[in-house]
């Protein structure tokens, strides 16, 4: 399955001096993104340096304190106000969110947790919703399981439910958070190549990993994210292997050499 209906070339997303805080606890400070329409965005950094909190901004899952964001279709949220309820929707509406521990509903079966948004929150018709579905969990090997509930299903097949169920809202932008994190390594493989064919059809991302291979080989583009801020952003080749800033090298070097 492609994006549905794809908009004229150009950016999907743009966001420009997004913040957030959490008491006096400032967790994103001035962020600018721009997404093209098929190209693909990775978030790398530190634990508790806001990459997480900026995927929930995008969805309407946290509401921001200040900045703008505008996704194609026309919607645009400025936070120096409050955004309305519609707003909000609208924004949840165009993007879809991959979470890094399945968050599918446990009293649901797997058709079920595909169907609900689509029927439930975009008030499409069961019968198209339930068809969709069924294709969808096809491509991914998972037809067998649709009467199955979560608990029957290994991690990897959550997760490849969870693609799924964002796959069947037909967003404008899909969002992964740390995608593989909570994986067995052996399952990690089978997610990243479902993801990388994604990338490969021209489904806009921003993905949150500590995958620095995949990032190498996926995404248009890298970020570094530290203290809530942007450190620095480029072509992925050319950023893991030879980073500007001081801190983007500690941090790789950390990764690439844990003991």
């Amino acid at each position: 399955m492609s994006p549905v209906d794809p908009a004229p070339s150009g950016a999907v997303l743009t966001v420009r001096g997004l913040a957030k805080s959490f008491g006096t606890n400032r967790v994103l400070d001035s962020i600018d993104l721009t997404v093209a329409r098929g190209r693909v965005l990775a978030l790398i950094g530190p634990s508790g340096s806001g990459k997480t909190t900026i995927l929930r901004c995008l969805n309407g899952l946290e509401t921001a304190d200040g900045g703008t964001i505008e996704v194609a279709g026309g919607l645009s949220l400025d936070f120096a106000g409050k955004p309305s309820k519609q707003q909000l929707t609208a924004l949840r509406d165009r993007s879809a969110m991959v979470f890094q521990h399945y968050n599918l509903f446990p009293h649901k079966t797997v058709l079920e947790n595909v169907t609900e948004g689509p029927v439930v929150v975009q008030r499409r018709p069961r019968a198209e919703a339930t068809a969709e579905a069924l294709a969808l969990l096809d491509r991914v090997g998972l037809t067998d399981k649709a009467g199955s509930y979560p608990h029957q299903l290994s991690g990897g097949q959550q997760q490849r439910v969870g693609i799924v169920r964002a796959l069947a809202l037909r967003p404008e932008l899909l969002l992964f958070d740390e995608p593989t994190s909570a994986l067995d390594p052996e399952l990690v493989g089978d997610v990243l190549r479902l993801i990388k064919e994604l990338a490969g059809e021209g489904w806009t991302m921003v993905i949150v990993t500590h995958e620095l291979e995949f990032a190498r080989e996926v995404a248009s583009e890298v970020a570094f994210v530290d203290g809530g801020t942007i450190v620095e952003s480029g072509e992925p080749r050319e950023l893991l292997r030879d980073p500007q800033h001081e801190r983007t090298r500690q941090f790789l070097h950390r990764l690439l050499n844990p003991f």
